[in-house]
Parts: structure tokens; sequence; C-alpha cells
């Protein structure tokens, strides 16, 4: 079959073609129209995790949390804490504690709302290698927010939290090592706003108040498993395909 490509012809087609391309620039551009970015940056120090029982890298949990309404979103949490993926353990309550509470609110909370969407399988990922790290959050700019992150190095044992307690006579269960510790800072979601989050304590679990937030205790290589760490605010960059 012959086919006749007229001068008409050509140019319907440039036109479309530009049409379509105009669309999807538009279109990128409107998904970012009056939105800002708060961006975590985490540096997991390879030699803290390497010299740690198991020689993994750490789990951790990153949330937001609206100051007003203290409704939380979470924005990232490595697989084995999202998934309970514990190598022969149903669970580790004492693993990341905060957020698992945290968690149960936000799944709770999807619930009501019938979402059958899955949340978790949209915030979480294969725990990091050690090295940097990085994840985002989109927000109304101006607005505040408490930003949180939990972490656990399982085996990180010291001299007050030893895999072995000779005088209790008693094995760390869990593996756990050093406690979880939580950081915290706020910001303000105005572009070019950094900050750098601080160790607000670590977590524990009391069988009868639950979980604790205490000052910290014996705690040594467990505050530097993040070398690095602060949060910063932008604008997100137009994407035809998000992320």
């Amino acid at each position: 079959m012959k086919i006749n490509i007229t001068r008409r012809n050509i140019l319907l087609i440039i036109a479309v073609f530009f049409l379509i391309a105009a669309s999807a620039i538009f279109y990128a551009y409107a998904r970012t129209w009056n939105k800002t970015e708060i961006a975590f940056f985490l540096n997991i120090d390879e030699q803290i995790v390497y010299r740690s029982t198991y020689g993994e890298s750490p789990t951790f949990a990153i949330w937001i949390e609206d100051p007003k309404s203290g409704r939380t979103q979470t924005i990232y949490v490595t697989h084995r804490a999202a998934f309970g993926d514990w190598e022969g353990k149903t669970d580790v309550p004492v693993a990341l504690p905060r957020w698992f509470e945290i968690d149960k609110a936000e799944q709770q909370r999807k619930a009501k709302m019938d979402n059958e969407v899955p949340e978790r399988i949209a915030i979480t990922g294969a725990t990091p290698q050690p090295g940097y790290f990085s994840t985002r959050a989109r927000v109304d700019p101006g607005s505040r927010w408490i930003c949180w992150i939990e972490v656990n190095l399982a085996g990180d044992y010291n001299e007050s939290f030893p895999e072995y307690d000779p005088v209790a006579m008693t094995y760390d269960e869990w593996g756990t090592g050093q406690p979880a510790l939580l950081y915290r800072a706020e910001i303000i979601a105005e572009e070019g706003n950094m900050k750098v989050p601080e160790i607000a304590g670590m977590l524990k679990i009391d069988p009868e108040k639950g979980v604790e937030l205490k000052p910290l205790e014996g705690i040594t290589t467990a505050k530097d498993i993040f070398s690095e760490i602060y949060i910063t605010v932008s604008r997100p960059k137009p994407r035809i395909i998000g992320r």
C-alpha cells in the first residue's frame, strides 16, 4: 500500500507532537505548583555497621508530624520493620518501638478511610547500604512540621548493653544491643530552610508504662550511626514521570 505523505500531513504530525510535548511539560509543572519538599539526608557510618555483631545496616524510620493536630505521616521505613521480616522472629518490638506505635495509628486511620492501596508499599524500601541515603516528602509551602527519625543498629553491644549480662545471667533476647534512638527537628516548609536533627533520647519499653523516651545513658557508638544528618526544604523539580 502506497502512503501519500503530503506537506499538510507532515505539518499535522509536527503540530500533534508539539501539542503532546507541551501538555507533558504543563503536567509536570502543574504537579509541583504551590508545593515544597522536605528532604532528609543521612550518612550511615560504614565502620560502625561493620563492627556490630551482625554487620547489617541499621533499621530506621522517618516520619513527619503536624504539631497542631498531632497527625503523622511516615515518609520512609526500612524493609524489616515495615514487613516484619526478622529472620525467624515473629516481631522485634524493641527495634523501633516508637515508630511501631505510629504505624499502628496510621494503619487504623487508613482502614477508616477504606483506602485499598497499601500505604506501606509506597513508603518502604530495601534497607540501604552504608553511605549516603535521602528521601523526601511533598508538603504545602509555609506549613510547620516536626520531623522524627528513629534508628536502631542490631548487635551494637557495649559495656552497658552487653550480649550477655553475667549479673542477671540473661542474653539479649532480641539481639538489639544499644536501644533505639529518636531524633527530632522542627522545620517550616519555606525554600532554603535547613535543620540538623538532635537526639531527643533513647527508647525503652516498660511492661506497665509502654514505650518511654529516656535520657541517653550508657550509649556509645549508637549516637554515631548517622555520621551526617540534616533536613532541607526546596521547591520540587518538575518531572513528567513521578518518582
